[in-house]
């Protein structure tokens, strides 16, 4: 059960009129495991004092086996105390469920796409892709987890001018180790992994390929990028269910279908020999160019097109993860839609901020391998998988970062991510330790009354609270900061009592707690792509 819930329900049902119902939980545990300001909010409206308020909704709420006692405080709020007997039923919940502990039961029907990364197949991923993989990633496996129907999808960029003009990067590197002379365009590509593609190629076929079509230089070139990527990502934990080719768009018919529709429904006009998309209609700043005056499309339109094919899918839920700047992107995507006869509001879109990696105190724009930005492989085998997503997840995405590269590869208990899984290594030790003294688990609780175990039996309740809330709001960083207060509480705790004695009740009783922790510490890293070591 939902205690907020439960306690929104209880005021409600004390109260004659409709309003919103807050339930905080308190910084200081004298004003009880949650309060609510709803007395200090009606005041006005019901002309009385927040005091008065406060007592009438306390001395109609019955206390019973959930809510052990209410306290009013100045200037009217309402503690709640939730009975300690209720929180050890729910360790007891977590002992028998485990891995499943807060998972749904059952399956919401309600069906999601969420993009990320996406990045165009003609480099190599950096750190920024390493942020919106990390939040797609965590994202997926928590909506997941509660119950959502999730698709997990890479939105490839494979033609157009990009892929063309790495094409002809490409072979003209390829004649360069020809001895031939070259000429990289002006729009090319320099980075060193086009060299080795030539290189890889020259290697393979000698001079045999000089006079092959820009096709197989692309393809060749276009394979090699993206598997590439595709290892990359496996590497940092990330996983996609569906890999979309704007190629294939083109091949389907689809980009044209799309473009013919829009023109029909006269939401198309020309002018200077161009075609413009009527975006002002539905709030955007100004209209939109979907064919230039050479007749090339712009990007828009086999994005159009992309998008329409997910309402197609039957998806309720479109969330896209773009770089910031994607601003000025969502008006004119919604708009499309909109026009197509979609939902606009069906479709989420995440910017991601900048990143900033700090290291000796000095921002770090340039790698010190290639000189060029920061890859996701260098922050692998810099400052670990574990660290890299921690680091990343724990801050929300809408928020700018300073990736603190010393403090992640730090062995302390000042780098977060080594302080929780430090913990989960510690519980499995005394663990492990009880096994060899046959000391088994508790399901009832005697000996248990220390405020600090009181305080790690209420984190562990928040769990699934803030599970719910994190897919609710599509916020990862609760569950990594969820975890970090955990772990934080299970170092105060084990500093001040000590887990196995000679005493085997106490013991045992003891042992189911700590148990807990381990579990709901390796559940909730699971949902953010960080590993639980056993060892440390």
């Amino acid at each position: 059960m939902d205690i907020k819930e439960y306690i929104k329900n209880k005021i409600k049902n004390t109260l004659n009129i409709e309003c919103e119902i807050n339930i905080e939980i308190p910084k200081d545990n004298k004003n009880g495991d949650y309060s609510s300001n709803i007395a200090l909010k009606l005041a006005k409206e019901l002309k009385n004092s927040p005091i008065n308020i406060a007592n009438d909704i306390k001395n109609k709420i019955q206390i019973d086996n959930t809510i052990e006692k209410i306290e009013i405080a100045n200037p009217g709020f309402l503690n709640f105390f939730v009975n300690k007997n209720y929180l050890f039923d729910n360790l007891n919940k977590v002992l028998e469920e485990q891995e499943n502990y807060g998972k749904a039961k059952n399956k919401i029907n309600k069906k999601i796409n969420i993009e990320y990364v996406s990045a165009n197949p003609t480099g190599i991923l950096h750190l920024g892709h390493a942020r919106g993989a990390s939040y797609g990633d965590s994202l997926s496996r928590i909506l997941k987890f509660a119950g959502y129907d999730v698709t997990r999808e890479y939105y490839i960029n494979d033609a157009g001018n990009q892929i063309n003009n790495l094409g002809i990067s490409i072979k003209e590197r390829y004649k360069e180790l020809c001895n031939l002379s070259f000429e990289l365009p002006e729009n090319g590509y320099h980075g060193k992994e086009i060299i080795e593609i030539a290189t890889e190629i020259y290697d393979k076929y000698n001079t045999n390929k000089l006079d092959e079509s820009l096709e197989f230089f692309k393809e060749f070139g276009l394979n090699k990028l993206l598997d590439n990527i595709k290892k990359d990502l496996r590497d940092f934990r990330v996983e996609f269910d569906v890999w979309s080719s704007e190629k294939n768009l083109y091949k389907s018919g689809n980009v044209e279908k799309t473009l013919k529709e829009l023109i029909e429904k006269n939401y198309t006009y020309k002018s200077d020999d161009a075609i413009f998309l009527k975006t002002t209609m539905f709030g955007d700043e100004k209209d939109r160019v979907l064919i230039k005056n050479d007749g090339s499309y712009t990007y828009l339109v086999p994005d159009i097109a992309y998008h329409n094919n997910k309402y197609q899918r039957g998806f309720d839920s479109i969330i896209d993860i773009l770089g910031g700047d994607h601003h000025g992107y969502v008006a004119r995507l919604k708009a499309s839609m909109e026009m197509l006869g979609n939902d606009s509001s069906k479709i989420d879109i995440k910017l991601l901020q900048m990143v900033r990696l700090i290291q000796d105190g000095k921002e770090v724009k340039m790698s010190k391998r290639t000189g060029n930005a920061i890859t996701i492989r260098e922050l692998m085998d810099e400052v670990g998988v574990d660290a890299t997503r921690y680091f990343y997840i724990a801050k929300s995405l809408d928020s700018q970062m300073d990736f603190d590269m010393d403090l992640a590869v730090k062995k302390s208990n000042e780098n977060p991510v080594y302080y929780i899984q430090y913990a989960h290594a510690r519980i499995c030790s005394i663990l492990e330790n009880a096994k060899e003294k046959n000391i088994n688990y508790a399901n009832k609780y005697e000996t248990i009354s220390s405020e600090s175990a009181y305080n790690i039996l209420k984190k562990i309740y928040e769990f699934e609270d803030t599970l719910k809330l994190s897919a609710e709001k599509k916020l990862p960083h609760l569950i990594a900061n969820y975890v970090y207060d955990l772990a934080a509480l299970f170092h105060t705790y084990y500093a001040k009592e000590k887990i196995l004695t000679d005493d085997i009740k106490y013991s045992s009783e003891r042992l189911s707690l700590i148990k807990a922790v381990q579990i709901i510490i390796n559940n909730s890293l699971k949902l953010i792509g960080v590993s639980s070591p056993t060892k440390m």
